[in-house]
């Protein structure tokens, strides 16, 4: 029987330039080998525009393929090896409740602004270009947030509040001026007194992998490996970013690594797969890469070597992603205002 790994490479040798992989970070190496290109997510959407490819296939999460159909070029066909692979996050953040949400806010003689973290659907991107907002990604976040805390009298930032209480903390906003939002159905969204003196509103969602390192685990990690230099991701709590030596997007990390002296031991506080790389990239020059605690995306996991074999053997019949016309218009709206903006 032929195996995944033979039928990726036939599949590509066939292809050619027609076919364009991509991968985010947080894949095994299993997907990684086999990618064009790799990145977080800030990357690989800038990625898509120069593109020549016929057929995209992204090995990520199911936002990131919306992301890519929303920026393609016309007839280019963008795929995912597992529909199925979600964000957790993301589905904290009903469109149709971000929606409600914005009106009520606006209703209280406000212009808020919506910004909207990456993970996020298409839908609640395209809702984020209609209000006048954008999109960031954890890369961009405080320039993206700077940006829109000038476009009126406040800023909702969804979903993932401790990267907007993190960005927020980089750019001196005072706790007095945030407010976290109250998004079930049937209570009032915010006090309209305490909202009258909120620049920042943040919606109450959070990365379940990131919540899960606690400020404990960068104590114990020091204790256990004195001298060890830790990083986290900001999609971590801010008393996790607070005690770590640094935070910041993937790239962040990767660069972290590279730039450390030989010999340097670091722990690293985000999914496993991107730490697991990373110390065996830097091992020959005698770094220590461990991860702050071990923790694997399960949705990411979800696109297996099999998985992209099988999509790819039939691509020329598979059904590429799509999305309604006017969410693509108005999501394209968002991203490409981040990319203009952060160009």
């Amino acid at each position: 029987m032929t195996s995944a790994n033979e039928r990726i490479k036939a599949v590509r040798a066939r292809y050619g330039k027609r076919l364009a992989i991509l991968g985010h970070h947080y894949q095994n190496d299993a997907i990684i080998r086999h990618t064009d290109f790799q990145g977080d997510s800030l990357e690989l959407a800038r990625k898509i525009g120069g593109l020549e490819a016929e057929h995209v296939v992204f090995c990520g999460v199911y936002f990131m393929a919306e992301s890519a159909v929303a920026l393609a070029r016309p007839g280019q066909k963008i795929h995912i090896p597992h529909a199925d692979a979600t964000c957790p996050m993301a589905d904290m953040a009903p469109a149709q409740r971000l929606e409600d949400v914005l009106t009520e806010l606006r209703e209280q003689g406000r212009l808020v602004i919506p910004l909207a973290y990456v993970n996020s659907s298409a839908e609640v991107k395209a809702i984020c270009g209609l209000y006048g907002g954008s999109v960031c990604t954890s890369a961009n976040a405080k320039v993206m947030l700077d940006w829109a805390l000038q476009q009126g009298d406040a800023v909702l930032f969804l979903p993932d509040k401790h990267l907007g209480n993190n960005t927020a903390n980089l750019l001196n906003i005072s706790s007095s001026e945030r407010l976290q939002v109250d998004i079930r159905p049937g209570r009032q969204v915010v006090d309209p007194k305490k909202a009258a003196y909120a620049r920042l509103l943040l919606w109450p969602g959070s990365c379940v992998i990131h919540h899960a390192i606690k400020k404990q685990h960068v104590e114990e990690m020091r204790k256990a490996m004195p001298g060890v230099r830790i990083v986290v991701h900001p999609e971590c709590a801010p008393a996790v970013v607070r005690a770590a030596d640094s935070a910041g997007s993937t790239s962040h990390i990767i660069r972290y690594c590279a730039e450390a002296k030989p010999g340097a031991k670091i722990a690293i506080g985000t999914e496993v797969n991107l730490v697991l790389r990373l110390a065996e990239r830097h091992k020959a020059e005698g770094k220590i890469i461990v991860p702050l605690k071990t923790m694997r995306c399960t949705n990411m996991a979800k696109t297996t070597e099999e998985r992209l074999a099988d999509l790819l053997d039939t691509l020329d019949s598979a059904t590429p992603l799509s999305l309604p016309a006017d969410v693509a218009e108005h999501a394209q709206v968002a991203l490409t205002r981040m990319l203009d903006i952060c160009s």
